[in-house]
């Protein structure tokens, strides 16, 4: 290792500015959410599979050109306002998830995320706080999330999965399988805005669900009230023994069934 015997001018940036190269053939328009193709290390406007990077700071067209011939002038960190489908006065600190370049929502099933609500603008309208080399979202360690409205029987192959409930009825069961049949490490979300979503948990009649101050009993619901349901409630249930399943993880006001 030798040490700098003399000046050495280096190339700074500012810390919230990128660019990166453009997939051939495609144009990135000004103010889209920019993802990258991991396969490639190529931008493009984003899709629910690309890792978010940020927002195109001007239109980067590629429409005539070969991989990498342009690059797309990004701003990676900073606030934005956005429409986020469903947000309201509520949603501060939620997190904030994409479909496409131009669709935001709060549910982590629909795409990459990008940030957090900052603050409420109007209905549907929010500022969202990002840092697309930073942030993290907080389901990462869930990477396979489906989205749940109605009712559902859960089987051996939903084990480790995310489901993210957007619409339950208020009489729509989520039924689990026996606990000989083996259903670990699932969680269930509620993503609904406050008061929107009513989650029910049922299992087998000779199951229970056990947890944090939840008396078990056999046959006998999981709930979440439409009442007080919040976005961002959610459970997480694994394999208990012989009794039923248990209780690993929750956020919000659950209660057996009486």
């Amino acid at each position: 290792m030798t040490t700098l015997a003399a000046n050495k001018p280096r190339a700074y940036e500012l810390g919230r500015t990128n660019s990166l190269p453009v997939i051939a053939s495609d144009i990135i328009y000004e103010g889209a959410a920019v993802g990258l193709v991991d396969a490639t290390g190529h931008c493009r406007p984003l899709t629910s599979v690309d890792r978010f990077v940020g927002f195109a700071e001007r239109k980067a067209d590629n429409s005539a050109g070969a991989a990498a011939a342009v690059n797309v002038d990004l701003i990676q960190s900073g606030q934005v306002q956005l429409s986020v489908s469903g947000a309201v006065i509520t949603d501060v600190g939620q997190p904030v998830y994409a479909s496409d370049d131009d669709t935001f929502t709060f549910n982590p099933a629909d795409g990459p995320y990008i940030g957090v609500v900052k603050r409420y603008v109007s209905a549907g309208v929010a500022v969202v706080e990002f840092d697309a080399q930073s942030n993290r979202d907080p389901w990462r360690h869930k990477t396979v999330r489906e989205t749940l409205t109605g009712t559902k029987t859960f089987d051996a192959q939903d084990s480790g999965k995310l489901f993210c409930v957007t619409d339950a009825g208020d009489a729509d069961a989520l039924t689990l399988p026996a606990i000989a049949d083996g259903l670990g490490g699932i969680t269930i979300l509620a993503v609904g805005a406050f008061g929107s979503t009513a989650v029910t948990i049922s299992p087998q009649a000779a199951d229970m669900i056990l947890g944090p101050d939840i008396s078990g009993a056999d046959n006998k619901d999981l709930i979440c009230t439409k009442a007080t349901q919040r976005r961002g409630d959610f459970v997480t249930l694994d394999l208990g023994d012989a009794d039923g399943y248990v209780v690993t993880e929750m956020r919000g006001t659950w209660a057996r069934e009486a």
